[in-house]
């Protein structure tokens, strides 16, 4: 009311006379500097109130997760998605997914599954098994050259005797007992004609109609293995099946020519396929056996160690036989699980196999303490190993960078959600400089291992299918335009977790600043969020930090 005073009285005092005479004229003029007032308040309302705008998730806890029938009307009579998944991505960013059709969504989130899924999918089948077969090599590898370690010790101890008994041959001495072959699960399936095939725990665990990459035809002869055909029969389990030594069998498959498998590569792609030279054949290298070696170890332990959550998400496996379980586990030469219940034992016999060709995939990261507890929510929703696989490979196109031996990655995280709360809360920020915690150390595990620790299980799918609903948004560029940037609301950006950890800790904010005077307690504080944090309201904070910063952060 004072600003529309103001302008009656300039109004007034500029027409002064005119007005009183009742001019036509004059009386336009009026009405025209009268609108062009009420233009000028609109203005000043609208610039008074820009500092309170709230992100457009305000209004709600959350909406309604995506149903299995959107999901189906997403798609074209062509099964396409429609719109370029601009009404997926918002759905899910929204209001998350129904867990019934996780399996189904999570790979097109992940980038696994677009167009012409069949053929991704029997693609994708192909190259997680050729990353197992090398798995196998390997492992045979190491086993042989631990045999041979053990054999000229004891030659040494007892003398020189059996060392000319073994020189006899000519050869590397092969196994002595059937034992290995049985626990590797190598010879428990069987061709037509008795031969035995290599079995990996995809197979154990798929009993699909589909033809396997490695898999023969039962007439087929061993010496026709100089076909193309036949050059996908693995030379592995030739060999083995007339007893000879794994050594062996690790040169021979790999001189028969050159073989494909999949590797990592960060200008995007699951299958990018690398023909292996004779400088990068794995078994050849000492380096990468030995670095193999100390990953399988790890990543041994780690599965046994893994926690039983998943359970009322996987009912299936739950379920699972001891008779099966035990079978997963000697395909993957899977030890000390006796303390195990079976369906822990299958759970972990996957995540070894997955892991371990994760760590063939990408052998720059390898194998590092936490991944697993990336891969964990993935088999829980998902039961196909080789889906899991290359939805995990999705999935650590991003997390990747925190498992890097230089954390590069891990202090670039933590920096931005350092500057995050500094733009956000200065007062709280130079509380933390006070308590020399201002690198946002304290939230180093959250990033690590993206919040699985802090939240629940149920929690941390709904914050992971939201983050990569951001992250597909990104990679397919929908937000491009000014029209789509309005559809999905806040802007999507790669880093939802960065701005949902800062949210967590500006929550935190005045028990941090009255109560804590050290940088332990502020973790011990951050340690104990678990099961304690409203994830829709976490994600509400996360988005409108990002409404509100994403131009000065990003």
């Amino acid at each position: 009311m004072w600003a529309w005073g103001c302008v009656e009285r300039v109004a007034a005092g500029f027409l002064g006379g005119p007005l009183a005479a009742g001019g036509r004229w004059n009386t336009a003029v009026a009405v025209g500097v009268t609108a062009a007032a009420g233009l000028v308040l609109v203005a000043i309302v609208v610039s008074s109130r820009r500092g309170g705008l709230k992100s457009p998730w305000w209004r709600r806890r959350r909406k309604a997760p995506l149903t299995a029938q959107e999901w189906c009307d997403l798609f074209t009579p062509q099964g396409k998605l429609q719109d370029g998944g601009v009404k997926l991505l918002k759905k899910v960013r929204s209001g998350g997914i129904e867990p019934s059709i996780r399996a189904q969504v999570w790979p097109f989130l992940l980038g696994v599954s677009e167009a012409q899924r069949d053929v991704v999918k029997a693609q994708n089948r192909k190259g997680y098994l050729l990353l197992r077969k090398h798995c196998l090599r390997k492992l045979a590898y190491i086993m042989e050259e631990s045999k041979q370690s053990t054999k000229t010790v004891k030659v040494n101890h007892e003398g020189s005797n059996s060392s000319e008994k073994g020189d006899e041959s000519g050869c590397v001495s092969p196994f002595e007992s059937e034992d290995v072959l049985e626990n590797s699960g190598m010879g428990e399936a069987t061709t037509e004609e008795g031969i035995p095939c290599l079995s990996t725990e995809q197979e154990v665990q798929d009993d699909t109609s589909e033809t396997k990459p490695e898999q023969m035809n039962g007439n087929q002869s061993s010496s026709s293995s100089s076909d193309e055909e036949g050059s996908e029969r693995s030379v592995v389990t030739q060999v083995e099946a007339s007893h000879k030594n794994l050594a062996s069998v690790c040169e021979s498959s790999f001189e028969d020519g050159q073989e494909s498998i999949p590797r990592y590569s960060n200008t995007g792609g699951n299958m990018d396929d690398v023909v292996l030279s004779k400088a990068a054949r794995p078994v050849k290298s000492a380096r990468a056996t030995e670095d193999f070696e100390t990953w399988q170890r790890i990543i041994r332990l780690d599965a046994v160690r893994a926690n039983d959550e998943w359970i009322s998400y996987s009912p299936s496996q739950a379920a699972v036989s001891k008779e099966r379980a035990i079978e997963s586990a000697k395909a993957v030469f899977l030890k000390d699980y006796d303390h195990l219940e079976p369906y822990r034992i299958h759970h972990a016999s996957r995540l070894v196999a997955i892991l371990e060709a994760y760590a063939i995939y990408d052998q720059e990261i390898g194998y590092c303490q936490g991944m697993s507890d990336l891969l964990a929510p993935l088999l829980a929703v998902l039961e196909d190993d080789d889906e899991a696989f290359w939805c995990f490979a999705g999935f650590m196109r991003k997390a990747r960078h925190n498992f890097r031996l230089d954390e590069v990655g891990i202090r670039r995280q933590l920096n931005m959600v350092a500057r995050i709360i500094k733009y956000k809360d200065f007062h709280l920020y130079r509380h933390l400089e006070m308590l020399q915690a201002e690198d946002c150390f304290f939230v180093y595990r959250m990033v690590v291992v993206m919040f699985r620790r802090e939240l629940t299980f149920e929690q941390t799918l709904c914050l992971w299918e939201v983050m990569w609903a951001d992250q597909a948004a990104n990679r397919a560029e929908i937000a491009n335009s000014s029209w789509r940037k309005l559809q999905l609301g806040a802007p999507p950006t790669d880093d939802l977790l960065l701005y949902a950890i800062a949210a967590s800790v500006l929550q935190k904010r005045k028990l941090i600043i009255e109560s804590y005077n050290s940088m332990d307690e502020i973790i011990r504080e951050c340690n104990s969020m678990a099961g304690q944090l409203d994830i829709w309201k976490l994600l509400d904070d996360a988005h409108d930090l990002v409404v509100t910063l994403h131009d000065r952060i990003e």
